[in-house]
């Protein structure tokens, strides 16, 4: 919703202009089931509108005459929160999930940061790898880029490397996304 200033205090404008809001003298009328009424004078065209108990609500203000539809315009914001609602629940949500290791991590405790990072992979996220030094590990990073390159070398069937192994501080991480 666009916001106009007015003095000092800003007000959010509507959408659409509707009823008296609409400023054209002329404007080409649809009615509420979808027939034409031509063109009418504004007032002509807001009595038809109240006559129904509807609104008068301006479609297509760039138009010559601007298309204007009978509508209860209550009903018609609602149902587009509706149709706004509903496609953003449809849109795909990816979301990074990370996995921490150490140069010295275990065989075993490895198995299961794999295993987490495969199932993280399957439900369609990204995974970050990080693996963290502490104290003089930090002067051998050829540790944690082998075992990096084994966790890509394990997860090859269902994700694949999307940034190479890179060095931040004491933290080397790797990214990957699922195969599609």
């Amino acid at each position: 919703m666009p916001a106009i200033p007015l003095g000092g205090v800003t007000i959010a404008k509507p959408e659409a202009n509707i009823n008296r809001a609409i400023r054209a003298r002329e404007v080409r009328v649809v009615d509420d089931e979808g027939n034409q009424l031509g063109v009418l004078s504004l007032n002509e065209a807001l009595a038809a509108a109240e006559g129904r108990g509807l609104d008068l609500v301006e479609v297509s203000p760039n138009a010559v005459p601007p298309v204007c539809r009978i509508m209860d315009y209550g009903k018609y914001k609602y149902q587009a929160s509706k149709r706004a609602a509903e496609a953003k629940k449809k849109t795909a949500r990816v979301e990074l999930k990370e996995v921490k290791m150490r140069p010295k991590t275990e065989e075993h405790d490895f198995q299961v940061k794999v295993r987490n990072a495969k199932r993280f992979l399957e439900d369609g996220n990204k995974v970050k790898v990080t693996v963290m030094f502490r104290g003089r590990e930090v002067t051998h990073p050829e540790f944690g880029r082998k075992l990096l390159e084994r966790v890509a070398e394990e997860i090859k069937e269902i994700g694949q490397v999307e940034s190479m192994p890179s060095m931040f501080g004491r933290f080397m991480t790797m990214v990957l996304t699922p195969k599609k």
